[in-house]
C-alpha cells in the first residue's frame, strides 16, 4: 500500500491554511454534518439493518438521535467553549491579563468501532471539528455496508480536504497508524488499543482509548425487582449485546437468583416476543467469527434462558446462565453479546470485593433503594462511569464526560468533554513592559526583605470576580502605587 495514497498529507496541508479555525466555517461544517444525519437516515438505516439487523425504530434511538443532540449543543455553545478562560491569579499578576485559550490541536484520527458505527466514529468527529481541527475519519470493516454509506456520502456534505474518509481493513489501518497525527482518537477492543498506542508512541501523539471490559451489574435486596430486572433486559439486550457498557454479569444474593432468573425471562418475552429470532426489534451477531467466539462462552454454563442459536443467521436468542463460578470460561473475558451470567455473592461486601479483585470496567451499575450504599460503592469502587438504577442511561447525558479508566480506556469526551479533550488548552499570560519596580525583588541580588514580599505576592490568591469593574481597576491602581513606593524605599535604603 502506498502511504501517498492516503489522505494524510491532504488534510495536514488543509488544516494548515487556517480555515477550519474559523468558528463560522465549524458551525457550517457541524450545520452540515448535522444535515447529513437527516437527509441520508435511509441510506444509514439501511447499511445498519444488514451489518447488524437493526430494526428502522431502533436506529435513530440507538445512533442519530444522540448525533443530532451532540450537534445542536456544540453548535450552540461554540463560542462559548471557544473563547478565552480566565483563570484566578497571584498578586504577582494582578495587573496581567491570565487565562487559557483553547487552540485545535491538528489533523486527528478517528478509528470508529462496528458495534454502534454511527455514534462512536461520528461522536468523535463532531469534538474534532468543533474543536478546529482536521480529521482523518476510517470507520470499522467489520460494519462493511455502514463504512460505504460513510465513503460514498459524508465527503458529500463535508470539507472532504479536511475530513476524507478512509476505508479498507487491518492492512489500510497499519499503513494510516505510520502516518504522523495529533491525536488518535480509538473505540475498540484493549488489544487493538495495545497496538495503536505503539504506533503513537513513536510519535509522541497523545491518545483517546475508548474500550470497554465486564461491566458488573450488582442487583440488592433492597430494591423493586421488577423494575430493576426490566432495565437491565433492556441494558443487556439491545444490538443483541453488542455494547461496550452493557451489563456483563449480575451479581446477587442467592435467595434472589430464581426471581431475577424469572423477571428478566418475563421481559425478554415482552421486548422480542415468544420467538425473537422473528422479532425486528431483536438483532444479530455481526459475524459467524464473532458467533462462534461467543458459543464458545457458554462452555461448562448452564442455560436457564434463552441458548437458541443458528449459526446461518448469525443469531443467538437473549440468554441468562445461572450459578456462574469467578473461574468459568463467560467470565474471563468481556462478553459483548447475549449472554447474561449470574454469580451470587453473600452481601455488598463480597460483591465490592470482586468487582475490585478485576479490572477497571467501563461502567458500573447498581440496583438499591439505599442512597448510602450507592454512594458507598461510588467510593469504593472505580470504573469509567457509575449507573445506579438503571443501564446505559450516562452515555446519553452530554454534561457528563463519557470514557473509561484504566483497563477500560483513557480519555472522555461527549459535549465539552470532546472539544476539551481534542483540543490545547493553552495557557497565557500577558503582561505589559511597565511598573517594573514590582518585578524588583525577583531579581539579583537576592535578599530575604526581597524573599518575604516574594513569598507574600506569589503565595497570596485573589478572586475579584464578585467585584465590579471600576472597583476592581481603583484597587489595582492603588496597590500598584504602594509597591512602587515600598520597592522605591527598598532600593534607596540598601
Amino acid at each position: 500500500m502506498d502511504p501517498l495514497s492516503f489522505p494524510t498529507p491532504g488534510a495536514q496541508k488543509a488544516f494548515l491554511t487556517g480555515r477550519s479555525k474559523s468558528l463560522e466555517y465549524r458551525i457550517t461544517q457541524l450545520k452540515n454534518l448535522l444535515r447529513f444525519v437527516r437527509e441520508r437516515q435511509n441510506e444509514i438505516t439501511e447499511g445498519l439493518k444488514k451489518d447488524l439487523g437493526r430494526s428502522e425504530g431502533g436506529t435513530p434511538l440507538y445512533e442519530t438521535l444522540g448525533l443530532e443532540s451532540e450537534i445542536n449543543l456544540a453548535v450552540k455553545y461554540l463560542k462559548e467553549w471557544a473563547a478565552p478562560r480566565p483563570v484566578s491569579k497571584s498578586m504577582m499578576t494582578i495587573s496581567d491579563q491570565v487565562y487559557i485559550q483553547p487552540e485545535p490541536l491538528g489533523v486527528v484520527l478517528v478509528i470508529g468501532a462496528w458495534n454502534y458505527p454511527w455514534a462512536v466514529t461520528i461522536g468523535p468527529l463532531i469534538g474534532a471539528i468543533a474543536a478546529g481541527n482536521a480529521a482523518v475519519i476510517k470507520p470499522s470493516e467489520v460494519s462493511s455496508h455502514t463504512s460505504k454509506v460513510m465513503e460514498d456520502f459524508l465527503p458529500l456534505y463535508l470539507d472532504k480536504e479536511l475530513y476524507p474518509v478512509v476505508t479498507g481493513g487491518v492492512t489500510e489501518t497499519q499503513e494510516l497508524l505510520k502516518q504522523r497525527f495529533d491525536h488518535i482518537f480509538y473505540t475498540g477492543n484493549g488489544t487493538v488499543a495495545k497496538i495503536i498506542m505503539e504506533a503513537a508512541a513513536k510519535h509522541l501523539t497523545p491518545t483517546t482509548l475508548e474500550l470497554g471490559g465486564k461491566s458488573p451489574c450488582y442487583i440488592d435486596n433492597n430494591c423493586d425487582l421488577a423494575i430493576a430486572c426490566r432495565r437491565i433486559a433492556w441494558g443487556k439486550y439491545s444490538n443483541c449485546g453488542q455494547t461496550c457498557i452493557a451489563p456483563d454479569y449480575i451479581l446477587c444474593d442467592p435467595s434472589m437468583q430464581d426471581r431475577v432468573i424469572e423477571e428478566i425471562k418475563k421481559n425478554i418475552k415482552d421486548f422480542y416476543t415468544e420467538d425473537p429470532q422473528k422479532c425486528l426489534d431483536y438483532g444479530r451477531i455481526i459475524n459467524q467469527r464473532h458467533f462462534k467466539r461467543l458459543m464458545a462462552l457458554l462452555e461448562g454454563s448452564t442455560v436457564a434462558v434463552g441458548g437458541e442459536n443458528d449459526e446461518s443467521e448469525c443469531y443467538i436468542g437473549p440468554t441468562v446462565l445461572r450459578d456462574i463460578k469467578p473461574d468459568a470460561k463467560v467470565m474471563q473475558e468481556e462478553i459483548f453479546g447475549p449472554l447474561l451470567p449470574i454469580l451470587t455473592v453473600s452481601s455488598a461486601d463480597e460483591a465490592i470485593k470482586f468487582i475490585n479483585q478485576r479490572e477497571k470496567p467501563l461502567a458500573l451499575y447498581i440496583f438499591t433503594s439505599d442512597n448510602k450504599l450507592i454512594k458507598r460503592m461510588i467510593a469504593e469502587t472505580s470504573s469509567g462511569g457509575v449507573v445506579a438504577n438503571d443501564c446505559l442511561m450516562h452515555f446519553s447525558v452530554s454534561s457528563l464526560p463519557f470514557g473509561g479508566v484504566g483497563n477500560s480506556g483513557m480519555g472522555h469526551y461527549h459535549g465539552k468533554y470532546g472539544f476539551d479533550n481534542l483540543s490545547h488548552l493553552r495557557g497565557c499570560l500577558i503582561k505589559q513592559l511597565k511598573m517594573e519596580g514590582v518585578n524588583k525583588m525577583r531579581y539579583p541580588p537576592h535578599t530575604a526583605d526581597k524573599l518575604g514580599w516574594a513569598r507574600f505576592f506569589i503565595l497570596k490568591h485573589v478572586d475579584f470576580g464578585s467585584l465590579g469593574r471600576m472597583v476592581l481597576l481603583a484597587l489595582m491602581a492603588v496597590f500598584v502605587a504602594v509597591i512602587l513606593q515600598v520597592t522605591d524605599y527598598y532600593t534607596h535604603v540598601k
